[in-house]
């Protein structure tokens, strides 16, 4: 199958159905490799225990 057919294909999906598509084709592109401080900054954010807020324990007004 060709770039083409696939862009003809896509061009007949319904409007209503785009995002439900695009959520779908974005799966199958590479992520790029994490950089040494962004996997720092992950393992940092996983080892983070601090405690949190429960929602309802927020004044919204």
């Amino acid at each position: 199958m060709s770039r083409e057919t696939i862009k003809d294909l896509v061009d007949m999906i319904p409007d209503k159905d785009i995002d439900t598509i695009y959520k779908v084709l974005t799966r199958f592109i590479p992520e790029d490799t994490p950089l040494p401080d962004e996997l720092k900054a992950i393992r940092e954010a996983k080892a983070d225990t601090s405690p949190t807020i429960p929602h309802n324990a927020i004044n919204w007004d």
